[in-house]
């Protein structure tokens, strides 16, 4: 059916579709017509239903006899508002029984001539009227309504969302985020008309399982469905059938449900949704599960590392972030001697205390605030290494951590190397350690960058390892100069007596020919068996927990 894009008459002659059993009947109105619109008849109702389907897309308007034979007008009329591909022309009844008018409307008529026919004047204008509303009506659905799968789209999904709160106030809901899981993999298997198949078939099964008088559906984001309910507890069902109707067409498809159930109202509409979000990006990740409900839990732990990236620019500019350091010592002697170090950041928090780094850093990678703390805490080490050197004549190297997202700054090595120079130091005298993890996301261009700055004369020690990222395979051809032992493979060889296990990490740094080097050492079992195997350095609470700056210069007098 055609849009207007002006006035209803200024865009060309609209078509008429003429079904009458009579052809006197057929031959008034196409005369009365002519002048304004194209006209099409039919003599009976199958051949009307048939000059329908092929013109479906050019009908603007069908005037239906309902006294026809082979199909009657009122069981073509049902037949064509049931259809959604001709549901939207609109139909006006011709009939001379005032009885049917009332059963005609009901069934999806927009209005009805009584035979015999009025004036032309009062025929066109029923006509032009039946004509505006459905085309006014269809330019309303192509602006509400998403154009790939037919759901609203997310302005009007709130508007209608929030009017069937005005009149169900009392009414539990439920506000659900469902995703395709890594869509952007899907499309480059399928190709782009495959998955808006996709998505459209994911549509038409939502709707079978959340009927429109229960719920409000809307395509939100590529990958993403919207979905306002009455509050329900068998939306895993739900979901699975969804998937398993998908399964059916394309095969690897994963969706998953983030729900925020019995929602309170008080909140905005869209911060509800915000809190199915938060539901959802809970899955992401996660190969195992795929529906997840939103809790406090939740709410307090986003609200926590909002604080935490609030306050983050007051925080470097108070230097509430404090570097602490802890010592590395060289048990390859008869008696351990300090070696170096590793600089640790702490935060203090006016109102929140000392907060773990296992907290703030994993955010600040995620949200590229990392980049400015690293500077930070680079800077400050490189002062302190200049402060000792000054004060105590001693060469004390300290390694900091170079987080996976800093290894894909091209500009890492001259960033470092500023550092330094700024400081009055020497290359040597700052190692960089690099988890075994960075190594294996991206190992050709990662191993690219470490060799660059290895040949700028960087110390890399490979952090982590024995957390079972790398092959031996791989190991061989990394640019490392020591292997940094896992904390938790450490912990893990001695409370489970794998002592052999233990000794083949070390075996291997040997055949590599660079140090080993033990972080998270705690007792003096395990400094002994350390030492006995071979290793070079160790660090860990047996000799110190990550201290001060100044309580780290006792170990230097």
């Amino acid at each position: 059916m055609t849009n207007p894009a002006t006035n209803l008459f200024e865009d060309g002659k609209r078509t008429i579709l003429v079904a009458d059993d009579e052809f006197i009947n057929r031959e008034i109105l196409s005369q009365m017509l002519k002048d304004d619109y194209d006209i099409i008849t039919a003599e009976d109702g199958e051949q009307a239903y048939e000059i329908i389907k092929t013109h479906s897309k050019t009908i603007s308007l069908v005037l239906l006899d309902l006294i026809m034979p082979k199909i009657g007008g009122l069981e073509l009329l049902s037949t064509i508002k049931n259809q959604n591909e001709y549901s939207g022309i609109p139909v006006i009844v011709l009939t001379t029984d005032q009885e049917s008018e009332v059963v005609s409307l009901n069934t999806g008529a927009s209005d009805f001539i009584p035979k015999p026919y009025p004036r032309q004047s009062v025929v066109k204008a029923r006509i032009h009227r039946a004509i505006e509303l459905s085309e006014d009506r269809q330019i309303i659905s192509d602006t509400q309504n998403d154009i790939i799968t037919g759901l609203y789209n997310g302005e009007y999904f709130y508007e209608y969302a929030e009017a069937f709160d005005k009149y169900h106030p009392e009414t539990d809901m439920d506000a659900i985020v469902l995703g395709i899981n890594n869509y952007q993999v899907l499309l480059e298997r399928y190709g782009k008309e495959k998955c808006i198949e996709l998505l459209s078939l994911i549509a038409g099964e939502l709707k079978k399982q959340y009927p429109q008088d229960e719920a409000i559906l809307c395509h939100k984001e590529m990958d993403l469905f919207f979905i306002y309910c009455h509050h329900r507890e068998d939306h895993a069902e739900k979901l699975q059938n969804v998937s398993h109707a998908v399964d059916l067409v394309f095969s690897g498809v994963k969706l998953k449900m983030g729900i925020y159930k019995q929602i309170d109202k008080n909140l905005e509409l869209r911060n509800r949704f915000v809190r199915a979000r938060m539901a959802y990006d809970k899955l992401q990740g996660n190969y195992h599960d795929y529906l997840y409900y939103f809790d406090d839990e939740i709410l307090k732990k986003i609200l926590f590392e909002e604080q935490l990236c609030s306050d983050f620019k007051t925080a470097i500019c108070e230097e509430q972030f404090t570097v602490f350091f802890q010592p590395k010592f060289d048990i390859t002697g008869d008696t351990p001697v300090i070696a170096g170090a590793e600089a640790l950041v702490r935060w203090r928090h006016p109102s929140l205390d000392m907060i773990s780094p296992g907290l703030f850093v994993p955010l600040f990678e995620n949200n590229g605030l990392i980049y400015e703390l690293d500077d930070y805490v680079w800077h400050k080490t490189a002062a302190m290494i200049k402060e000792w050197r000054g004060k105590f004549d001693k060469k004390i190297p300290v390694s900091v951590n170079i987080s996976r997202a800093e290894m894909y700054d091209p500009n890492l090595a001259n960033r470092l190397l500023n550092i330094v120079e700024e400081n009055g130091i020497e290359i040597s005298d700052l190692h960089l350690e690099i988890t075994e993890s960075a190594y294996v996301s991206d190992s050709s261009m990662i191993i690219d960058r470490v060799e660059d700055l290895r040949k700028k004369g960087f110390f890399i020690e490979m952090d982590d390892f024995g957390s079972g990222y790398s092959s031996l395979n791989m190991i061989g051809e990394l640019p490392i100069d020591a292997l940094k032992l896992d904390m938790l493979f450490i912990r893990s060889a001695f409370k489970n007596h794998n002592m052999k296990m233990l000794d083949i990490v070390i075996d291997i740094a040997d055949c590599l020919e660079v140090p080993a080097i033990a972080e998270g050492v705690e007792t003096e079992e395990q400094y002994l068996k350390l030492k006995e195997s071979g290793c070079s350095l160790i660090q860990g609470y047996y000799f110190s927990k990550p201290l001060p700056a100044d309580e780290f210069a006792r170990f230097l007098q």
